[in-house]
């Protein structure tokens, strides 16, 4: 059984249908991409499976338990099990907060112990614990929302669009942060980008969303190479390549 089902899920606005009978499966232990350019339903889908927001309709289950049904007051496991780091580090971290009451937040208590081995975790000193989020560089406060997530132990990662608003530089090294840290704690990932090579470089199977609906999906490694989809080949040639920024940077000219 899969650990994320989603069965004819919709979600209508107002004034838009984000999502349109979205259905896909994510197993445990899975490295699950949704690549799509904004206004695709990435966000929407994002929402959905955290629990943040309800679909129109459609099932949702976590684990084999619908959530989609469920009021806020009875989503207490999801909120452990499954955790999101967002886009903008900055603006998801309180800049009132001292790192390790941050990272703690999640547990709603702070545990030192706790504070300093995922601080090693993510690549930084303990005693960036006494600091506040502004002291830090864009790639160290995603760090730290990194390792706010993992505080609770969650069983699901969720990343939406983590790098995007890095350096090229910077990128590398948070994917690279990511991918063994999923393997390491053995996490299930569901990674959320605009850009398809991102994506190849931490998951193992994507799927492709347009208009809010799912118009391709397989192993990335396949759909990379041959997408089959008009939209996937447009994705991709709109898309600049993490290695070819990564070499660019390293010449002269790019270092300028």
């Amino acid at each position: 059984m899969a650990l994320i089902e989603l069965r004819d899920v919709h979600r209508r606005y107002r004034r838009a249908h984000a999502l349109r009978g979205v259905s896909l499966d994510i197993d445990a232990g899975q490295r699950f991409g949704i690549v799509g350019e904004s206004g695709s339903g990435k966000s929407t889908m994002v929402r959905l499976l955290a629990g943040l927001d309800q679909p129109s309709a459609g099932e949702i289950r976590f684990d084999g338990q619908r959530i989609d049904t469920l009021p806020e007051r009875r989503l207490g496991f999801l909120r452990s099990r499954l955790q999101v780091v967002f886009q903008d580090p900055m603006g998801s971290l309180d800049p009132r907060m001292r790192v390790r009451d941050i990272i703690c937040e999640p547990l709603g208590h702070t545990d030192r112990a706790r504070v300093a081995e995922l601080l090693a975790a993510v690549g930084l000193p303990e005693d960036s614990g006494d600091r506040y989020p502004h002291q830090f560089s864009g790639g160290q406060r995603q760090r730290i929302s990194i390792a706010r997530a993992l505080a609770p132990r969650p069983r699901v990662l969720v990343a939406d669009e983590p790098v995007s608003a890095l350096d090229v530089s910077v990128r590398k090294q948070i994917l690279d942060l990511l991918a063994d840290l999923v393997a390491r704690f053995e996490l299930t990932l569901v990674f959320v980008s605009h850009d398809l090579a991102v994506v190849r470089r931490v998951c193992d199977t994507v799927a492709v969303m347009r208009r809010g609906e799912i118009v391709e999906r397989g192993p990335v490694e396949e759909i990379y190479l041959a997408p089959r989809h008009p939209y996937t080949r447009e994705l991709m040639s709109a898309a600049p390549n993490l290695h070819a920024e990564l070499a660019r940077l390293r010449t002269p000219e790019g270092g300028r």
